[in-house]
């Protein structure tokens, strides 16, 4: 790192997931005014997030599939289908 650039202070900080409460400890630039007690008696900044991995529909496999052969109907329904050259 070089000496004259300052850097941002990066520390271990608790992010919760606000529909489930799933809490994790990890390193950040973030700050908060709330604090919360770690479970290795630690006292950390504690960020209250909408979406983690343990609530995204991604992960958590609650992902609705998209019908593309139901979408490519529906277009050609509405415009009608591409006639060939």
């Amino acid at each position: 790192m070089k000496k004259q650039m300052h850097h941002p202070d990066y520390h271990p900080v608790v992010f919760q997931d606000a529909s489930t409460g799933k809490s994790f400890l990890t390193r950040s630039t973030v700050t908060s005014d709330r604090t919360v007690e770690w479970e290795d008696g630690g006292t950390y900044p504690l960020l209250v997030v909408d979406v983690t991995s343990d609530s995204h529909p991604f992960w958590t496999g609650a992902q609705r599939v998209m019908d593309t052969a139901g979408r490519v109907e529906k277009f050609e329904r509405r415009y009608g289908k591409r006639k060939a050259l």
